[in-house]
């Protein structure tokens, strides 16, 4: 996954309790290293979902590489991090958070970060408050919120079934066509805008070995949760980005999100013509927006 990254950004690893933590951050010119670590950490979480990894905001971190320390994490189960076979639950990817930021920075941490994970990261920072600054979240979702699923799209009879399941991941991850008609399709508003590039990133991740588990945990639901219960406990400044055309987790639920919790949502941004990923799909956008709190 190293040759998708941008110039200047290497790979580092650390170990946490489910195994090998891959993540990115700058290694070479053009910037200067000697006081990298020295830098306030800025932290980018990529979404779930077939091929997901920190691929997805190497289109945005570089422009904040001259200030912060970027900590761009593939999370465990996704990218070149370890793909431990197991059932995965949401308490496996709070507790991963957490001791990534423990072990590669000095809390607190600013944290930007997409869907699924921007949720996780809510619940995380009610529980630990400590280790986090400012939160600036994307289209964030339990994908049960409200009580109303949006995430599962295949009956879970046939996602459990060994045999089937192997077949859907393969017919629906790891082959180029449906790793481009998927990200065209349901991820981005403006097909185009979909280039070889991100194609062959979010394939080479859905082919790693083992990959399938986490993501069949997130087809599954068995990761979904209900935000709406947990969102007003917030006290973190917030700052949320919504894709005006995101799919899945529509606009307007994003609006009655925020609005359970004026105090820490101090705003809420409508991206226009995006979709749930504006940050690969129009990254000088939310460049753009994240520059002017950060810099």
């Amino acid at each position: 996954m190293l040759k998708f990254q941008p110039p200047g950004f290497g790979h580092k690893v650390i170990h946490t309790s489910l195994g090998a933590m891959v993540y990115y951050t700058q290694t070479n010119a053009p910037w200067g290293l000697a006081d990298t670590e020295n830098l306030p950490p800025l932290l980018f979480m990529h979404n779930f979902g077939g091929g997901a990894s920190a691929y997805e905001w190497s289109k945005v971190y570089p422009a904040f590489a001259s200030n912060y320390q970027i900590l761009a994490p593939d999370l465990i189960g996704w990218g070149e991090s370890a793909h431990p076979i197991r059932d995965y639950q949401i308490r496996d990817y709070l507790s991963a958070i957490a001791e990534f930021i423990i072990q590669t920075c000095h809390p607190p941490v600013t944290v930007v970060a997409s869907s699924l994970t921007a949720a996780f990261a809510i619940r995380l920072a009610i529980t630990q408050p400590n280790l986090f600054q400012r939160l600036f979240l994307v289209c964030p979702s339990g994908f049960n919120d409200f009580g109303q699923g949006s995430g599962r799209r295949l009956p879970l009879s046939i996602i459990n079934t060994p045999v089937l399941n192997d077949f859907i991941y393969s017919l629906g991850a790891e082959n180029e066509i449906a790793v481009r008609n998927f990200l065209q399709s349901f991820l981005f508003a403006k097909s185009q805008r979909v280039s070889q590039e991100m194609v062959e990133a979010y394939l080479t991740s859905a082919q790693q070995p083992n990959a399938k588990f986490a993501a069949l945990a997130f087809l599954r639901g068995d990761l979904y949760f209900d935000l709406s219960l947990y969102i007003q406990q917030l006290t973190i400044p917030t700052v949320i980005f919504w894709g005006e055309k995101a799919q899945f987790t529509n606009i307007n639920l994003g609006r009655r999100l925020a609005n359970l919790n004026p105090n820490a949502i101090q705003k809420f941004y409508t991206i226009a013509d995006a979709g749930v990923l504006p940050h690969l799909e129009m990254p000088e956008a939310i460049v753009g927006l994240l520059q002017r709190y950060l810099g």
